[in-house]
């Protein structure tokens, strides 16, 4: 058995209490460790130095029906309102200094030029052709400035690693954001906002 994670998006009616507008679109539910990481401080695998939306608890104004003791069948609460959403930095560093097990994976684009076409694990055979290259046994944030491997066709180089890698807000989480965007146009940035838990 593995975690799952559930929430709701909850909009705070004019008399100041909270009340649930919809439940968390289908395809923020999905097993993706990575990013409950980088959004909300659940995991550990990625060691981000803070996530977006770390840890909080559960609100103590949460609406009726949320699930807000922690207990086996719901624990790591934590939320956001539209307007911090709205403000984080996708780009922002989440890790001090570049990913030691990681690297980014280069590909040229459709002009030429080399974008970043995803994050992976460190292939064998890239810390071999690195220890060829840089001429000692190096993980990626040990290799000089400007260090790069050349494999199949990509290029690996080292990678501090950011939300949008993980949990890009046009991904998996897009119809979250999307539809808190639209109730904020009635109710405000900030009397919007998305409740999560694990379990």
């Amino acid at each position: 058995m593995g975690t799952d994670i559930d929430g709701v998006i909850e909009v705070r009616e004019r008399g100041g209490r909270w009340a649930i507008a919809l439940d968390l679109p289908d395809p923020a539910l999905g097993r993706d460790r990575y990013a409950w990481e980088c959004l909300f401080g659940f995991g550990g695998a990625l060691q981000v130095r803070q996530a977006l939306f770390d840890q909080r608890g559960c609100p103590p104004d949460v609406s009726d029906h949320v699930p807000s003791t922690c207990e086996e069948l719901h624990h790591g609460h934590s939320y956001a309102t539209w307007a911090e959403v709205a403000a984080v930095d996708w780009d922002a560093p989440l890790t001090d200094g570049a990913a030691y097990d990681r690297v980014g994976v280069w590909r040229p684009g459709p002009d030429g030029a080399l974008v970043l076409d995803h994050v992976s694990w460190t292939p064998i055979e890239v810390l071999d052709l690195a220890e060829e290259i840089f001429g000692e046994d190096l993980m990626p944030p040990e290799w000089p400035e400007g260090g790069e491997v050349h494999w199949k066709g990509a290029v690996y180089r080292p990678v501090t690693l950011t939300a949008r890698m993980f949990a890009p807000p046009d991904g998996d989480w897009g119809a979250a954001w999307a539809a808190m965007r639209e109730l904020a146009t009635t109710h405000g940035d900030g009397n919007v906002r998305v409740v999560v838990w694990f379990g």
